[in-house]
């Protein structure tokens, strides 16, 4: 079986929106909060919890974060990534119908990726693997193996999808078909020369 894996941030959604709404949250511009809130990213996508990676924010912005505040914060984080591409849902449908064994391979949080399976369109992949889950990030060699376990696939079998040159590459250092994602068109040429 021939798999399509597709990341999800800027692939799937749009960036989030979010940010501005975090930063006043915090009492803060969006110039002083965003370096933060990717600073301590990858920290929380990996297996972090949703309260230490707010704690870690406020306290490098001496900002006091309690559960409550957390729980907020979480809240405008994960509706900030949650406005899908129309084009690229149709895409998705397309290719399920067509028979397509589809999957999602995300750097996000455990919380994100219980969003994500509460989704009606989270049915069109067969698959849908976090980083937040299983406590590595793309692009480490971990979690591309532990996808192809899961899908019971071969590297070759699978052509994957990221906005991210160095997912890409990593996917690539396992022997898996990847390409970086510059929108639908280009995707469905790459289907095209897969097959070949």
């Amino acid at each position: 079986m021939n798999w399509i894996v597709f990341d999800y941030g800027d692939v799937i959604c749009e960036h989030t929106d979010a940010l501005p709404t975090l930063a006043k949250a915090f009492g803060l511009e969006l110039t002083e909060f965003e370096p933060h809130y990717w600073a301590e990213r990858d920290r929380y996508d990996s297996g972090g919890s949703d309260l230490e990676y707010w704690q870690s924010i406020g306290r490098a912005l001496d900002v006091p974060v309690d559960k409550a505040f957390a729980d907020e914060l979480t809240g405008i984080d994960v509706a900030g990534w949650t406005h899908v591409e129309p084009d690229v849902l149709e895409l998705l449908q397309g290719l399920h119908e067509a028979g397509a064994a589809l999957a999602l391979l995300s750097n996000a949080s455990s919380t994100f990726g219980r969003w994500v399976r509460e989704q009606e369109w989270a049915s069109l992949f067969r698959v849908t693997l976090f980083s937040g889950d299983v406590g590595c990030m793309k692009p480490d060699a971990k979690i591309y193996r532990l996808l192809l376990a899961e899908l019971g696939a071969e590297p070759a079998d699978c052509l994957f999808f990221d906005d991210r040159q160095s997912n890409v590459d990593g996917a690539r250092a396992v022997g898996m078909k990847a390409e970086r994602w510059v929108g639908v068109t280009s995707a469905q040429s790459a289907f095209g020369s897969s097959e070949e």
